[in-house]
C-alpha cells in the first residue's frame, strides 16, 4: 500500500482558482488509479474525479466537469486536483485515494468505500 498527503488546501474566494497535491509514498504509484473526494460538513463523502493509472483517462463528477482537472505525474508520485471557478458549495474537506482494487476499470470508482487507501485530506473553504 501506499501512504498519501494531501497538501494546497485554504481560503478561496468564490471564482478563484487553488490547486491541491497529494503525494504518496512507495514504489507502486505508478500501478493505481487515483480519486479525488471530498466531504462537506454534515454531509456524505463524494466523488470528485479519478485518473487511471497511466493518466490517459479521467473521469469526473457532474458537479466539477470543465472547472476541475485531475492530473497525475507517476515520476514524481503525485496526482493534482486543479479547481477553478470555485463555487460557495465547494466547500469542504478534499482527501485523495489510491484505488489497489481495480475499481476505476470496473466503474466502481465512485465508491469511497472501495478504497483501502486514504490521506487525511485538506480544508478548502469557499467564501463569497
Amino acid at each position: 500500500q501506499v501512504q498519501l498527503a494531501e497538501s494546497g488546501g485554504g481560503l478561496v474566494q468564490a471564482g478563484d482558482s487553488r490547486r491541491l497535491s497529494c503525494v504518496a509514498s512507495g514504489r507502486t504509484f505508478s500501478s493505481y488509479a487515483m480519486a479525488w473526494f471530498r466531504q462537506a460538513p454534515g454531509k456524505e463523502r463524494e466523488f470528485v474525479a479519478t485518473i487511471s493509472s497511466g493518466g490517459e483517462s479521467t473521469i469526473y463528477a457532474e458537479s466539477v466537469k470543465g472547472r476541475f482537472t485531475i492530473a497525475r505525474d507517476n515520476a514524481k508520485n503525485t496526482v493534482w486536483l486543479q479547481m477553478n471557478s470555485h463555487k460557495p458549495e465547494d466547500t469542504a474537506n478534499y482527501s485523495c485515494a489510491a484505488d489497489a482494487s481495480g475499481l476505476f476499470y470496473a466503474d466502481l470508482y465512485a465508491d469511497a468505500g472501495g478504497y483501502d487507501c486514504w490521506g487525511r485530506g485538506t480544508q478548502v473553504p469557499v467564501s463569497l
